[in-house]
């Protein structure tokens, strides 16, 4: 994955542009663990949706296995997002109507994948919630949650996983345990990781740490 003169500007009406990304150039290399840290604003979830494709920049470019993202329309993108991403957030989005089961299956019946539902049965066993399979998320812990959206996001093989906060809404024994399982689960299928933490402890796990300043990669 690479991100080359990445520039985010959002017009502020008669106001100076707002300027959230400015020049902001990244390589991150086959089975890497990165955090990307800085202060809030300093622009860290924003160069994360850039790196999936979520948002469009205002200058640069990024290259996702060799793939120009921006040269792509958004149905383009989100096809190729759906082969080489997962997602982790810090608010989980999980989807309230559907069980623990039928998110993790989401993905992958959106990529047409036939044996969906055994697939991720075994992705809830190796985070820990076989017997949970049925549960909707309201009915589940925050940890809980967090192991489903790990499920959800490993189970399809991605090449990438982004991960903004991803315990930022979990107490510290909770937070330990699930990134724990993060890191085993991404050490074993051999994911590249990028990561937005503001856990410094969390960020040392990683193989890089890079620092954002007012935009800028400044470390």
């Amino acid at each position: 994955m690479c991100a080359e003169n990445l520039r985010k500007v959002i017009p502020n009406g008669d106001e100076a542009p707002l300027v959230i990304l400015d020049g902001v150039d990244l390589t991150v290399f086959a089975g890497e663990a990165v955090a990307i840290v800085g202060a809030s604003g300093s622009g860290k979830s924003t160069l994360l949706g850039l790196l999936a494709g979520l948002d469009v920049p205002s200058e640069g470019t990024v290259l996702l296995q060799g793939s120009p993202l921006f040269s792509l329309d958004e149905d383009e993108r989100a096809a190729l997002r759906g082969r080489l991403i997962g997602f982790v957030f810090q608010n989980f989005q999980l989807l309230p109507t559907l069980t623990a089961l039928e998110n993790v299956m989401l993905p992958l019946e959106l990529g047409g994948v036939d044996d969906a539902g055994q697939r991720s049965r075994e992705w809830l066993d190796r985070v820990g919630l076989s017997h949970r399979v049925h549960h909707y998320p309201r009915t589940l812990s925050g940890g809980e949650q967090q192991r489903v959206a790990l499920a959800r996001a490993f189970v399809t093989s991605p090449k990438v996983i982004l991960a903004d906060e991803p315990t930022g809404n979990l107490d510290t024994a909770t937070g330990e345990a699930v990134i724990e399982l993060m890191f085993s689960l991404r050490e074993r299928e051999g994911t590249t990781l990028v990561l937005v933490t503001h856990d410094a402890s969390l960020a040392r796990r990683c193989d890089r740490i890079l620092k954002m300043h007012a935009g800028r990669l400044v470390q």
